[in-house]
């Protein structure tokens, strides 16, 4: 079978994506998705993202991880379909698609960046070690004074199969406070099984268990990742629920091709 696909990124965070209106998704089945991610034999992508056509919304995003399984959300590859709609010629500036979670706005801003809106928050788990907040997946936060110095894969892959966690696992992040609405992120991401550049679920997990471990009244925050900056900004009710929570950043074209499998 030979397929045209497109590469996009999201702050280093990148995606093999298929427009899917007129296919069969169930032709990307767990061993396709994992060998079109694959680094060395396939195209390469920390992930494999189809758009499908959706009667509810302008269109579907259908998400992979790496390793072949659909995923939960996925923040930077929801902002990469939405320019990918915007490039084929499905949108223009403002959109309504549907994903694994529920329905997403999402705004093409004239400096190119864009703005997702991403599900509502209900509360935050405090753990001894950290925090764990459902941002459309599942992540686990903790706060560490130099996230150069530490080994991402090593230590992000044990928290991530830790038995509180269950068989579910969990994304772990590695967040350094720069300032009070500033700080540094390094995510070991479930289904890559590794360290990615950037992580849009993970930076509003981040966020918000930001705005709570420094009990701030601030409702946006920079995060910097390893592959860019990326903003998030939500309206805080009754001190547990986050709504209104807007995920920014960029995404970005890098090729297109065809590949036969």
């Amino acid at each position: 079978m030979q397929i045209e696909f497109y590469k996009y990124h999201g702050a280093g965070n990148d995606f093999v994506m298929v427009d899917c209106r007129q296919a069969d998704e169930f032709l990307f089945d767990n061993k396709t998705v994992g060998f079109l991610c694959n680094r060395h034999l396939g195209i390469g992508a920390d992930g494999l993202i189809l758009l499908l056509n959706d009667p509810s919304a302008e269109f579907r995003m259908k998400y992979f991880n790496s390793d072949g399984m659909e995923g939960t959300m996925c923040g930077n590859g929801g902002r990469c379909i939405v320019a990918f709609a915007r490039d084929l010629g499905i949108i223009h500036q403002k959109t309504l698609f549907s994903g694994i979670d529920g329905l997403h706005h999402a705004e093409i801003l004239d400096n190119g960046l864009i703005n997702l809106k991403m599900i509502d928050v209900e509360g935050v788990k405090e753990l001894g070690d950290g925090y764990l907040v459902e941002t459309g997946s599942r992540h686990f936060v903790t706060f560490r004074k130099s996230i150069s110095d530490i080994d991402v894969f090593k230590e992000g892959r044990e928290i991530r199969h830790q038995s509180r966690f269950a068989n579910e696992g969990t994304n772990v992040n590695f967040v350094e406070i720069v300032s009070e609405t500033v700080f540094k992120m390094r995510t070991f991401e479930r289904g890559v099984e590794n360290e990615t550049l950037a992580c849009g679920t993970g930076a509003v997990a981040s966020a918000i268990s930001s705005h709570y471990h420094q009990k701030t009244d601030k409702n946006s925050f920079t995060i910097h990742a390893p592959g860019g900056i990326l903003t998030v900004s939500f309206t805080v009710q009754n001190k547990e629920i986050y709504s209104n929570i807007w995920l920014k950043g960029p995404a970005k074209f890098v090729f297109k091709g065809q590949i036969t499998f």
